[in-house]
């Protein structure tokens, strides 16, 4: 006895062996619930081999629990498994494995997955899983995935809503709801119908989307078109446009037509929004960025604010003309003359940097 006196460590796996002893077990096995079910790992635990038929307030174990049902906190080293409802705060290294819903705080290093519906927050290390409707925040390092979401969704790389998301869904890579709110991804969304706005870096699609910005957006409903454009420089372009009842992506590319001494190929992407006006006019308001390259270290860059009256003719052709305010920058040393009047330019820094007012024109094939 002095000896477990003089070594705590000792003394508290001797009081961890008779917690564990037959005697409280044996009061587990008649009971259904207990207030707290501590263990190593199924069936090395308080509840021992009845542990999947018991419901516990409190769940403690070094590698992994098993139990029926949670009503308060349960914590494992590894992964705590519940077959059926759980309720509270659920903390494991790894999992956490939940057969029916859930209700409170999932937190697990690598993944929280939930059979039924999930009231609370779901955070993990890299995927959170809910077969049900999830109503708290899910946040993850890779991916959310739901029947349905009710708060936000933000994952590094993507989410997944099988019918609607009434809160942000915002990922690295990729965002995907049946009806949504506000989609917010680094490469693409897809979606039917989108109440707000859909951001990406690159695609959106969607059934309904009036707010969508990406360079190409595929809206079941919106506007599509191929046009070609032509400035105060006499760059071309021919443009693909694409969108929705107010806001669409241009992406295209060109070439210029002034006698340079090399030929100068363009560049250009930027953001739409149509302002109805009346009948067939409307004014189209775009911020465009813009690039001239010979492909030999000459390089012309320029962005663009334009505003262009438009009108269309018939269902498929308009045609659209209007100033622009633009701001050029290039290396002095190619010396580019398109600009003759500038209101405004940097005779003192390294590269030459201008604002004029000029135009743009052209005409487009809506499809």
């Amino acid at each position: 006895m002095k000896n477990f006196l003089h070594s705590p460590s000792a003394l508290f796996v001797v009081i961890v062996i008779s917690f564990l002893s037959t005697p409280f077990r044996s009061v587990a096995q008649r009971d259904s619930s207990t207030a707290v079910h501590i263990g190593f790992i199924y069936p090395i635990s308080s509840n021992g081999k009845q542990a999947a038929s018991i419901t516990n307030r409190f769940s403690l174990h070094v590698i992994a629990g098993l139990s029926k049902a949670e009503t308060g906190a349960s914590i494992a080293g590894v992964a705590n498994v519940v077959k059926q409802n759980v309720g509270g705060v659920q903390m494991a290294g790894a999992a956490n494995v939940i057969g029916g819903s859930a209700s409170g705080v999932q937190m697990a290093g690598v993944a929280n997955v939930i059979g039924g519906a999930a009231k609370g927050a779901q955070l993990a290390g890299f995927t959170n899983v809910t077969g049900g409707q999830a109503q708290g925040a899910q946040i993850a390092g890779f991916a959310n995935v739901a029947g349905a979401s009710d708060a936000a969704q933000i994952a590094g790389f993507a989410n997944i809503a099988k019918k609607n998301a009434k809160g942000l869904q915002l990922a690295g890579f990729l965002n995907k709801g049946n009806e949504v709110n506000t989609q917010v991804a680094g490469f693409a969304n897809v979606a039917k119908k989108v109440k707000g706005i859909q951001l990406a870096g690159f695609i959106n699609i969607a059934d309904s989307s009036d707010y969508p910005i990406a360079l190409f957006n595929f809206i079941k409903n919106g506007e599509k078109s191929v046009a070609f454009t032509m400035d105060e420089i006499m760059t071309g372009i021919v443009s693909f446009r694409s969108g929705g009842r107010v806001l669409y992506g241009i992406a295209g590319i060109g070439y210029n037509f002034k006698d340079n001494a090399k030929a100068m190929y363009a560049a250009e992407g930027g953001l739409g929004a149509h302002i109805p006006l009346a009948g067939n006019l409307r004014i189209n308001l775009e911020a465009v960025g813009q690039t001239l390259t010979d492909f030999d270290g000459g390089s012309y860059f320029k962005n663009s604010l334009r505003v262009l009256p438009a009108l269309k003719f018939g269902n498929r052709f308009e045609a659209f003309a209007g100033p622009t305010l633009n701001y050029t920058s290039y290396d002095r040393e190619n010396d580019y003359d398109f600009i003759k009047k500038y209101i405004w330019k940097n005779n003192s820094s390294k590269d030459f940097q201008g604002l004029f007012v000029g135009f743009n024109a052209g005409v487009q094939y809506l499809f």
